[in-house]
């Protein structure tokens, strides 16, 4: 229920006006006097708080998602409040940075320099969409391989390095095996090339050229030695700093020969045949 005031004459609604106009400026005057600078809502913020803000060198924002509050508070510190009164430093938030940015045809609020930011906010700007989902695919992958590398201290080199060196490893042990078993390591031997020769035909190299030089590079003990995209040759990734996570390659092995196991293992296949009669001839024998 809404609250009435009724009076007789003018000058009692008059003095109900000025009431109201001096709850809302005393309100105002003490978010001023607790020191913020940027103030945020998720309520609306009329006209007359923005102007009073802005011509006290103050930001506000009306409308803000909760969830963006709390994002706020804990990268900034302080703590959400529901009423002006008792304002104290405890519960404003700090950052080194604020500013109002447009990228593209939006306007962003800037934090910069949160002391309690465990995050940051990566905006990503492309001319088609499927470029930016490819990106933002990237990006992820990006992220998570790094995110995998601190978790786990073993790494191996990158860029078809370890694959050339396992297949080494596995044509030299093939030729200790007498029988058929022989063919099979050396099978897995030859799909583990795959990796450096896709790595070449996605930069656009000569890929026997460069698996011929890795093959020799690993064969006289340099196990580290990958494709180097950046000069079109071969070079030691680990120097290199093209590190992949150990336990990622691991998976990635286990993945793809349980697969193949699976596949190998299949005797048998059950074709489901065509239906004897043809659309066509079905329409044209209904139509008959």
């Amino acid at each position: 229920m809404g609250a009435q005031q009724t009076g007789k004459h003018s000058r009692d609604y008059q003095a109900i006006v000025d009431a109201e106009w001096n709850i809302l400026y005393d309100k105002l005057d003490k978010i001023h006097k607790s020191g913020a600078k940027v103030v945020l809502s998720k309520l609306p913020i009329g006209d007359v708080a923005t102007q009073y803000f802005a011509d006290r060198d103050m930001f506000c924002a009306g409308r803000v998602p909760e969830e963006d509050l709390k994002r706020t508070m804990m990268a900034c510190g302080g703590s959400i409040q529901t009423s002006v009164n008792a304002l104290s430093d405890d519960v404003l938030g700090r950052c080194e940075l604020f500013e109002e940015t447009q990228i593209g045809g939006e306007r962003y609020n800037l934090f910069t320099g949160c002391p309690k930011a465990k995050t940051c906010t990566i905006i990503l700007r492309g001319g088609a969409e499927q470029f930016m989902e490819e990106t933002e695919r990237s990006l992820h992958d990006a992220i998570m391989i790094v995110r995998r590398a601190i978790k786990n201290d073993s790494v191996v080199a990158g860029g078809g390095a370890i694959e050339m060196e396992l297949s080494k490893f596995l044509r030299d042990y093939s030729r200790t095996i007498p029988g058929k078993q022989q063919l099979l390591i050396g099978a897995y031997a030859k799909a583990l090339e795959i990796i450096p020769r896709q790595l070449c035909d996605n930069a656009g190299f000569d890929a026997t050229n460069i698996l011929n030089k890795l093959r020799a590079k690993h064969a006289q003990g340099g196990m580290w030695y990958g494709v180097d995209v950046t000069n079109e040759d071969i070079a030691d990734n680990f120097q290199a700093c093209v590190w992949e996570p150990a336990v990622v390659r691991i998976n990635a092995l286990t993945a793809a020969s349980e697969a193949a196991c699976l596949i190998v293992s299949v005797d048998e296949t059950i074709r489901n045949p065509r239906s004897s009669v043809e659309p066509a001839a079905a329409g044209g024998a209904a139509g008959g």
